[in-house]
């Protein structure tokens, strides 16, 4: 059983894009998909920067009681709208003001302003720049391996399988598509943090993760856990590709 909803998702596969697919399906929200085009930059062209001004993915619309429409983005953000405005049940989410729900914002900011931009640029760096920026590399995956030893440090402790108290909340879906993400942006293996590694696998089990992780597509990401570097440089070339004239066309706006 599905909630009809007027949201409208903008977004694709990517791990910010993931964590709308997988709070969508978790709360069980029926909902409109726009799969974005990234390489053929659709995420700016005018229609889309009206919804998003900074022409990234995912963001969203909807509608309020009165039908004043509403454009929200920044994948945090959308997260949050979605507990304020669909998880009246606490399906994801504590009440506000709880301890639970402020360590719930804490580990969210801590992967929007830690470990989603750390591993992202470390992707950057080992999959798609043009040379070998050994400096930027470590800089990055070092930074990533410590911040996921925060995590694994942080779930051992608790014994449990969730991020914050005895149920998912969106702490658990903003992090989780980033770990995914983990052979992708030159680390070795989830594997490496056996708590992480539990609760990564466990929330898999979950069918509101796993049809989430896999919207719009097969998880990309997922794959990488069994392919050789070589294998992932390869399917990383497009990336290098797109990247590189993103950078000269901002260059020269």
């Amino acid at each position: 059983m599905t909630t009809k909803t007027d949201i409208v998702a903008y977004s694709e596969g990517t791990p910010n894009g993931l964590k709308l697919h997988i709070a969508l399906a978790e709360l069980g929200l029926d909902y409109k998909l726009v799969p974005i085009a990234l390489f053929k930059n659709e995420q700016k062209e005018p229609w889309f920067t009206e919804i998003n001004p900074n022409g990234r993915i995912p963001a969203i619309t909807d509608k309020t009681a009165n039908g004043v429409e509403l454009k929200i983005f920044e994948s945090g953000a959308v997260l949050e709208y979605l507990v304020a405005t669909y998880d009246k049940n606490h399906l994801i989410s504590y009440p506000y003001g709880t301890k639970e729900h402020w360590e719930t914002i804490s580990w969210l900011m801590w992967q929007m302003s830690g470990l989603g931009p750390m591993m992202g640029q470390a992707n950057v760096f080992t999959r798609s720049t043009v040379g070998v920026h050994q400096y930027s590399i470590d800089r990055y995956v070092n930074e990533s391996r410590r911040l996921l030893r925060v995590l694994d440090g942080h779930l051992e402790k608790k014994g449990a399988k969730f991020v914050v108290g005895d149920r998912v909340t969106i702490a658990d879906i903003a992090i989780w598509p980033w770990v995914s993400a983990i052979r992708y942006s030159g680390l070795r293996s989830i594997e490496d943090y056996p708590s992480v590694s539990k609760w990564f696998w466990g929330l898999l089990e979950r069918p509101g993760f796993k049809k989430g992780a896999n919207t719009p597509g097969p998880n990309k990401y997922l794959a990488t856990n069994e392919m050789t570097e070589e294998e992932i440089n390869k399917i990383s070339e497009p990336t290098r590709e797109w990247i590189a004239e993103t950078m000269k066309r901002d260059a020269d706006a």
